[in-house]
């Protein structure tokens, strides 16, 4: 039997719709939920705001009977092209205390939806870079379509990949010495290897990408609600043999103490000049 033959409810218990800017929220039959990044004029990108809707969005799911979320971004061009560097001014303004703030706020909402209580599915295309990748990562499972290319590009802009959790995901997810080499180059990583090294489930054409996402939904939605969250739930655990929390910690300090030195500021003049970054390492 199809889930559609076995549960067409398109509404969710203890569901109230959230007021939202940033992200859009679709429930579909078989309890499926579509959380869709909605700045396609701005390739999906990162925003304050954003993040604290990531928070937003976990608090209003939780307690539902929600069986699984896809993730996906708006448009044509991106799933997530990380933080807007339109906004990112703003960082480079705050005091310490005021930037561990927004660093908790950012990370919290990524580890919202990483928490959520059953399964997320990232449907990626286009780019998925710096707090996209987190944000893909922070799913159970990646599809990618052709054009997926994912980067941890935080040391372009004189910050670490300590950071939104990247560091504790990926190192678990393609193993230490891979997460080295994405993390200290920054290079782009292409659909077809991203496959080939586990850090997408598969590539499938853009064309059926969302349908394949549903497919998978349509599939978890299938089993026991119950079982299939405990099984999320000894997933994640039992792969926790540090604390994703003291990572957490690690990764807030570091980005802390990086605002403060000369790489970031330069790295964002470097942009706006449109020339190449000079760092020091000051």
């Amino acid at each position: 039997m199809t889930i559609d033959e076995t549960d067409t409810t398109a509404e969710l218990k203890n569901y109230t719709a959230p007021d939202l800017e940033t992200l859009t929220l679709d429930i579909l039959p078989g309890r499926i939920v579509v959380m869709t990044i909605n700045r396609p004029e701005r390739m999906n990108s990162n925003t304050v705001r954003m993040f604290a809707e990531f928070n937003v969005v976990a608090d209003a799911l939780r307690d539902t009977d929600a069986r699984a979320m896809i993730m996906r971004g708006a448009g044509e061009r991106a799933f997530c092209a990380g933080f807007d560097l339109d906004e990112i001014d703003v960082i480079t303004t705050m005091g310490v205390r005021e930037f561990l703030q927004f660093q908790e706020l950012a990370t919290g909402g990524i580890a919202a939806i990483h928490h959520l209580p059953f399964p997320v599915i990232a449907a990626i295309h286009g780019p998925a870079t710096g707090g996209g990748l987190s944000l893909a990562l922070a799913a159970d499972m990646r599809l990618g379509a052709p054009s997926a290319k994912l980067s941890a590009a935080f040391v372009q802009v004189g910050l670490s990949a300590g950071e939104l959790g990247t560091s504790w995901q990926l190192t678990r997810l393609i193993g230490p010495a891979r997460a080295a080499e994405i993390c200290y180059t920054a290079r782009l990583v292409k659909a077809e290897e991203a496959e080939r090294i586990g850090l997408i489930n598969r590539v499938v054409p853009a064309e059926d990408l969302m349908d394949e996402a549903m497919a998978l939904a349509n599939a978890i939605a299938a089993n026991s609600p119950g079982g299939v969250r405990l099984s999320k739930r000894a997933l994640q655990h039992n792969r926790e043999v540090t604390s994703y929390a003291a990572a957490l910690e690690l990764e807030n300090r570091g980005q802390a103490l990086l605002t403060r030195g000369q790489d970031m500021p330069e790295a964002l003049a470097a942009f706006k000049e449109k020339r190449a970054p000079h760092f020091t390492g000051r």
